[in-house]
């Protein structure tokens, strides 16, 4: 790892962090939680002043964002954002190059999240390799032969708006029953009054959670067929109350005949996988 300084950025739908890393050691890390119904707006009003701030105390190489949405790669831009308002078509890079004076590229956080946890985490070695964030929504990333596969229009992975209940509810993206709707934290506190956190400490509730997170998974295990999935997000430090559980259901829902591994673990960098991989981003390293 060459001896750059790099701000790093994840921006989710829960919390936004940003971290500093010189050569591959953070040494700064700060993270505030989201509002959001403030939108854009407030998320630029929080985060300038901060970027500014450390800007000016550290001599920065280049900078990674890892967004929580859909992040059209060749332009550079966020094409929108299906929980929080006001980033469709926007120039985000743009506007943190002019904050922070240097180098900017972004990619979605789940693109981010498998390059972080494939460099440092729980996939290293694992090739192919599937993350999957469970948080506020679902994102997938993907990793195969070393490198973030992001298909022609930077729209692979999205394995949050598979179809897991053709008659389920409807989902923001106009479908209805899709993984994220069925299994994400803002659809399970909407519908259950509790956190994911709080649900996921009911044994009953899980056993029956995971029968559609499986279904998620399996889609991803019958085409990737990947050496390991490792989920990240806030849901996912549930541990073994939900990796068990988990890990036997996908097991029953898997065809007898097939010989695809079921190996699925929680991200080793916990919070921090987006972070991570948004300086490998920076560094162009994935």
């Amino acid at each position: 790892m060459t001896e750059q300084t790099t701000l790093a950025i994840d921006i989710g739908g829960t919390k936004f962090t940003v971290a500093i890393f010189r050569s591959d050691k953070m040494v700064r890390r700060e993270s505030r939680a989201t509002n959001r119904e403030g939108g854009r707006e407030w998320l630029l009003a929080e985060l300038a002043p901060l970027l500014r701030s450390w800007s000016r105390e550290t001599a920065l190489d280049n900078c990674g964002i890892g967004f929580g949405g859909p992040v059209d790669f060749a332009r550079q831009i966020v094409a929108t954002s299906t929980h929080v308002g006001g980033w469709r078509d926007f120039d985000l890079v743009q506007v943190v190059r002019q904050i922070v004076g240097v180098p900017v590229v972004m990619d979605n956080d789940a693109n981010a999240g498998v390059a972080g946890e494939f460099l440092f985490g729980a996939g290293r070695g694992c090739d192919p390799l599937f993350y999957m964030t469970l948080s506020t929504g679902i994102g997938g990333g993907v990793i195969v032969n070393g490198r973030v596969l992001r298909g022609v229009d930077s729209w692979a992975g999205e394995v949050g708006h598979v179809n897991v209940r053709p008659d389920g509810p409807a989902c923001l993206c106009g479908s209805n029953g899709c993984l994220e709707r069925m299994c994400c934290g803002l659809w399970l506190e909407h519908d259950h009054g509790s956190s994911a956190r709080e649900l996921m400490q009911h044994p009953e509730f899980v056993r029956e959670y995971v029968v559609d997170l499986a279904r998620g998974l399996k889609t991803v295990l019958m085409i990737l067929n990947p050496a390991r999935i490792v989920i990240g997000g806030g849901i996912a430090k549930s541990g073994p109350a939900l990796f068990d559980p988990l890990d036997r259901e996908l097991r029953k829902q898997m065809p007898a005949w097939s010989r695809a591994r079921t190996d699925v673990a929680p991200a080793a960098l916990g919070d921090d996988s987006v972070v991570y991989g948004a300086m490998a981003l920076a560094r162009r390293i994935m």
